[in-house]
């Protein structure tokens, strides 16, 4: 089995809705992204031949992921009055709604789902909150 890792990172802030406790309250993170792509052939001709894939197509398609989510404040569909998202997208804030409730371990899911959709050979996906803290999702 032949296996690639590669990571980015992004900063963003987001709340948990219907929490008690510190984390329902908007705060930010330095998140990173870690996905492993793997598979038992490598290429057999063309420019990727020796390889699972090439690496410049797994960093792109990682840090366009991490991109999407820089710098916004990301929060679950409908757990925010439309007239406070209308009131934020007024002052220029960046707003990033999400259709799952924004955890480390709904990000990873959907980080392996997007990966999955663009046809490469993702096998797990880890979201780091903190550098002590992680989620992680795979096949």
């Amino acid at each position: 089995m032949y296996t690639l890792k590669t990571s980015a990172s992004f900063d963003s802030a987001h709340f948990l809705a219907g929490y008690e406790g510190k984390c329902r309250n908007i705060h930010g993170h330095c998140w990173l992204l870690e996905a492993e792509f793997s598979g038992e052939e490598l290429q057999s001709g063309g420019q990727e031949r020796g390889m699972l894939t090439d690496f410049s197509v797994i960093k792109k398609a990682v840090r366009g992921l991490a991109d999407s989510f820089d710098h916004t404040l990301i929060f679950e569909e409908g757990s925010l009055k439309p007239a406070t998202v209308q009131a934020l997208g007024d002052e220029g804030f960046s707003l990033t709604p999400v259709p799952f409730r924004p955890t480390a371990e709904n990000f990873a899911r959907h980080f392996f789902t997007e990966l999955k959709k663009l046809g490469l050979p993702v096998s797990f996906v880890r979201v780091f909150e903190t550098r002590d803290n992680c989620a992680g999702y795979g096949a």
